[in-house]
């Protein structure tokens, strides 16, 4: 077992008002109502080691999309000190724009990557406009030149990126997707990502409807529950309820500490 311990934050970037339950559940019921979603990225650090999860999107971006955002994330991590071009490790869950839409901020980052993730954004699915939606080309050509200049480090599967630190393929919401599991003072701590972007969807197992493989994503709600020492410490990747649940960390307004557990008991559906 890892001797080492990480602190962990959710760093909040930009958010959506204008979805409803439709937007977020396969088949769900009631449609109409709201469902506002947050965007986040993370940050891992263990004394001067710093891990950045997730790189999120810009302002063109989210001009383009009218998904406009708050803080643009390599700004957004100076509340904890951090500055960009000082980051050298990022894992990259996925290749979506939210997740992997400035890489080219980060000019001294390794990124940590699934292959079956470069594989299904560089190949012939993209051909097709549904599956291709959730991505920009200009943030897949900065994963392929980020590539050719040797900075691109691929698993197959699980892998370790630290010490105590580890990536795990699940796959569903995108061919490649992968959860982090991290280890902290409070046990192990899965980063869902999009395996589970509400507490809902894998609590009630209620795939989201942005989906390449429904069977890999009901497995993947089973295999991020069990990363974690305990159901309070899967960590979904959009759900405004993560800002309830943990503290806030500092004054900035937009950033909150995971790894000294949940504050409040879990939400019931």
């Amino acid at each position: 077992m890892s001797e080492k311990l990480w602190e962990v934050y959710a760093v909040k970037y930009a958010d959506r008002q204008d979805r409803t339950r439709n937007d977020s559940f396969m088949f769900a019921t009631d449609h109409d109502t709201d469902h506002p979603m947050d965007y986040f990225v993370w940050v891992l650090r263990c004394g001067t080691e710093v891990i950045l999860v997730d790189t999120g999107y810009d302002e063109a971006e989210g001009d383009m999309r009218s998904r406009p955002i708050h803080h643009r994330p390599a700004k957004a991590i100076e509340a904890l000190g951090l500055a960009a071009d000082a980051i050298t490790k990022v894992i990259i869950t996925h290749l979506h724009y939210d997740h992997a839409g400035t890489l080219a901020d980060f000019p001294n980052a390794r990124f940590y990557l699934q292959a079956a993730e470069m594989a299904y954004a560089t190949g012939p699915c993209m051909c097709s406009d549904v599956l291709r939606m959730p991505f920009t080309g200009n943030h897949i050509c900065h994963a392929v030149q980020a590539l050719y200049s040797g900075r691109v480090e691929f698993f197959d599967g699980d892998g370790q990126v630290a010490d105590g630190v580890s990536v795990h393929c699940v796959g569903g919401h995108s061919k490649g997707l992968q959860a982090v599991r991290v280890k902290t003072a409070s046990g192990w701590l899965c980063l869902a990502s999009d395996a589970t972007h509400y507490y809902e969807n894998f609590m009630t197992r209620k795939p989201f409807p942005i989906v390449v493989d429904i069977e890999q994503m009901l497995k993947g709600f089973d295999r991020i529950t069990a990363l974690a020492s305990d159901i309070s410490l899967v960590v979904p990747g959009h759900d405004p309820m993560v800002r309830q649940l943990f503290p806030a960390e500092g004054h900035s307004g937009f950033v909150w500490r995971l790894d000294v557990g949940a504050h409040g008991p879990l939400p019931v559906f």
